[in-house]
C-alpha cells in the first residue's frame, strides 16, 4: 500500500484544483477522510484477524461495494457537509475508489478485493509502478521508506500536482 498521507493526494488534488467554491470544505476533509478509511483494516492485524480473510488488510474495506457504502453515507450526510447529496455520494465514491487503485498498482501484498462480494479473487493493475509500503515503522524508517517516498512521489504526488495545477489554470481562465 502506498503511505497513509499519499492515499490523500487524489483528493488534496481535486480540491486544490476546484477550490472551495465548488467542493465545500467539509466536504474536502470528508473525502481527504474517505481516502484513508480503507485501511483501518489494520486493527484487524490486532485482532488475530489474517491478511488474506474478507476482513483482512485490502479485503472487504477495498471493495467497490464498500466505496459505494461510504458514498451512501455521504449521501445521507450531505447536509451537515453542505452540498448536494449526488455530489458527497459522488466524491465519496471516487475517494475509496482512488485508494483501491493506488493498492492496485503497488508492488506487493496480495491484492485488492475491488469486486466483492462477486468474486474473492484479491486484483492488481497490470502496471505496478507504486513501491509498496512496509506496515512496520522500523523497516519505513530505512532506505527502503526513502524509496516508497520517491515512487509515490514520482508516481502519484507529481501527476496529482500536475492534474491541479493544470485544472486550476484552465478554470480560471473561464471564469
Amino acid at each position: 500500500m502506498p503511505t497513509i498521507i499519499t492515499h490523500a493526494a487524489p483528493a488534496l488534488a481535486l480540491g486544490s484544483a476546484l477550490g472551495f467554491r465548488r467542493i465545500p470544505p467539509r466536504l474536502f476533509w470528508a473525502a481527504a477522510f474517505c481516502t484513508i478509511l480503507p485501511d483501518f483494516d489494520v486493527i484487524g492485524f490486532r485482532l488475530g484477524v489474517n491478511y488474506a480473510d474478507l476482513l483482512g488488510h485490502r479485503g472487504f474495506s477495498h471493495s467497490l461495494l464498500f466505496a459505494a457504502l461510504c458514498g451512501v453515507l455521504a449521501w445521507t450526510a450531505a447536509p451537515f457537509l453542505r452540498c448536494r447529496r449526488w455530489l458527497a455520494f459522488a466524491l465519496a465514491f471516487a475517494a475509496v475508489a482512488s485508494h483501491i487503485a493506488l493498492d492496485a498498482a503497488t508492488s506487493g501484498g496480495l491484492g485488492v478485493a475491488a469486486f466483492w462480494p462477486f468474486s474473492d479473487e484479491r486484483y492488481f493493475l497490470p502496471w505496478r509502478p507504486i513501491r509498496v509500503s512496509p506496515l512496520n515503522p522500523r523497516v519505513f524508517m530505512s532506505g527502503r521508506g526513502l524509496a516508497v517516498l520517491q515512487s509515490e512521489f514520482l508516481w502519484v504526488w507529481l501527476p496529482c500536482l500536475t492534474l491541479a495545477v493544470t485544472t486550476r489554470l484552465w478554470l480560471s481562465r473561464r471564469l
